[in-house]
Order: C-alpha cells, then sequence, then structure tokens
C-alpha cells in the first residue's frame, strides 16, 4: 500500500512483476512445455503513448496479452473509442466601460460553448457503456480561451456522433458570433479493440479455462479507458487485458495484495501452459 505521498503502479508496476516472476518459474522449470514467448515492457502508458513506435513485427508474436490493472478474475477485451478535443475561442477585449455591443468575452462563449453538450454526459453521471463528454481543462481571458476535451463511447456510431455534435455546436457558436470565432480540432486516440479480439476469441477462452483452473472467478468487463492492447491490437498484434490484482488505482488509496501478485503470475504461467496444449 502507498503512503499517499506517490502512487504505488499496482497496475502497469504490479504486471511488470508478474510477468517477470512467471519467467522465472518458467526458466527454473524447463519441463513445462511451451512455445516462444515474448514480453515487452513500454513506456508512457498512462499518457496514452504506449505503443508510440511498438515494433510488432520485431517483437515476433502471433497475440499476446497485457497486464494492466483490474482486480483478481478482470479480463478485458472491450474498451472506449477515444479522442481529444481543443476548442480555440477568440474574443474581443473591449474595455467595459464602453463595452456595449463590441466586447466578445471568450469565457462567456466557451461556458456556453460547453453547455451546448449534454451536462448528463458527464464522467460524474455515466457508468459501463455510457460514454461522456469530458472537460478536462478551461483556460483564458477575456480575449481568448482554449477547452480541453476527451471524448469516449463504446459503440462506434455513438462515438462518431459524439464528435458530430461537438461540430455542430461549433457552428452555430460561429454562426452566433461571428465564423473564426471558435476553431474546433478533434484527434482520435485509439478505438474499441473487441472487433480485432472477436476473431482470436481464443484468448479469451483460454484465459478464462486458465482462471477457472487456479479458482479464479472470471469477470469479463468493458474497459472504462484503454489500454497498450487496444492500439497493438489494431497494429495487428490482438492484445487482451488482464487484470494485476489491484485496487483503487491512481489515488492515495492505491492497494494491491500480495497474494494477487502471486495469483496472476499463477495466471500467466497456466495460460503458457494452456497456450502450447491448444497449438
Amino acid at each position: 500500500m502507498t503512503d499517499g505521498k506517490t502512487l504505488l503502479g499496482a497496475d502497469d508496476k504490479a504486471g511488470i512483476a508478474e510477468i517477470m516472476t512467471m519467467c522465472e518459474y518458467l526458466l527454473a522449470h524447463p519441463e513445462i512445455r511451451r512455445g516462444k514467448i515474448c514480453v515487452g515492457f513500454t513506456p508512457d502508458e498512462e499518457v496514452g503513448a504506449g505503443a508510440d513506435g511498438f515494433d510488432v513485427a520485431g517483437f515476433g508474436a502471433d497475440f499476446a496479452y497485457t497486464v494492466d490493472g483490474g482486480r483478481l478474475g478482470e479480463l478485458e477485451y472491450e474498451n472506449f473509442n477515444a479522442c481529444n478535443a481543443v476548442a480555440s475561442i477568440r474574443g474581443a477585449s473591449i474595455h467595459p466601460g464602453s463595452a456595449k455591443g463590441k466586447m466578445k468575452n471568450a469565457i462567456r462563449i466557451g461556458e456556453e460553448y460547453d453547455a451546448l453538450l449534454p451536462a448528463f454526459e458527464r464522467p460524474e453521471h455515466t457508468e459501463k457503456y455510457e460514454g461522456f463528454f469530458h472537460l478536462l481543462s478551461f483556460a483564458g481571458k477575456t480575449d481568448k480561451a482554449e477547452l480541453r476535451y476527451i471524448v469516449r463511447d463504446h459503440d462506434k456510431t455513438r462515438f462518431e456522433a459524439r464528435k458530430k455534435l461537438m461540430r455542430k455546436a461549433a457552428e452555430y457558436i460561429n454562426l452566433r458570433y461571428g465564423e473564426g470565432t471558435l476553431k474546433l480540432s478533434i484527434r482520435d486516440s485509439y478505438y474499441n479493440m473487441k472487433e480485432q479480439i472477436l476473431p482470436h476469441f481464443h484468448l479469451i477462452e483460454t484465459a478464462v479455462a486458465a482462471m477457472e483452473a487456479l479458482d479464479i472467478k472470471p469477470e469479463i468487463v468493458p474497459v472504462r479507458g484503454g489500454t497498450d492492447g487496444a492500439r497493438l491490437s489494431y497494429m495487428g498484434l490482438p492484445c487482451p487485458n488482464l487484470c494485476t490484482g489491484g485496487y483503487f488505482f491512481h489515488g492515495p488509496r492505491e492497494l494491491i495484495p500480495v497474494q494477487s501478485l502471486e495469483k496472476v503470475s499463477e495466471l500467466l504461467v497456466e495460460i503458457v501452459k494452456r497456450t502450447y496444449e491448444g497449438r
């Protein structure tokens, strides 16, 4: 458990420990029949850049698993479709004593733009398969302002509809305050890996069977976020996500039981065995 001054690393760092423990065990037990095993670690997963520059061909695997967060038993092959959006607003700063009919307060325009997005489709009001618009930051003065958003949805059609709504809201603002008042840029980050995993569903079946063999109750849940595996799956490496066994990630109460660390390492070994048997 962390002392609250820094994150424990119960997702990514714990995953590294569990993978290396698996490697240590397999090297100590050469009698375990297995195929080629490729192991990779990447930086910057928490900022969405973990797969940047990852050489899938050079890695040499047919499929993979990420070990990244989730309580013991969680298995994930669905995640959000995701994008980042930036609304840059140009106002007109006039002395407030003579501002009538002349001033365009960029801060107020930013508030108006945000109000055009559904108030109950925000992270604090959504769960499970419900998507959202999340205003990450809002900074500005009278003459200019910037709003930064992340947009998420598991369903591709609804995801595209969310981006369309943001563009329509921007068009309205420009119609109301003049062309060029609000510039909206949207950049896709990653997509739901489900459609890439379904043709390789043996990965899920193997993981479920391995959990059951170790008396771990499998729980298949949609990720309300993303993993490096989502991007890797679209880069040609099918890659669902396995739990690390931790709790309360990314906060001062983050913790992981030692028993979970041990159990996930056992799970990885069991997956190796079953993958070879079912080759």
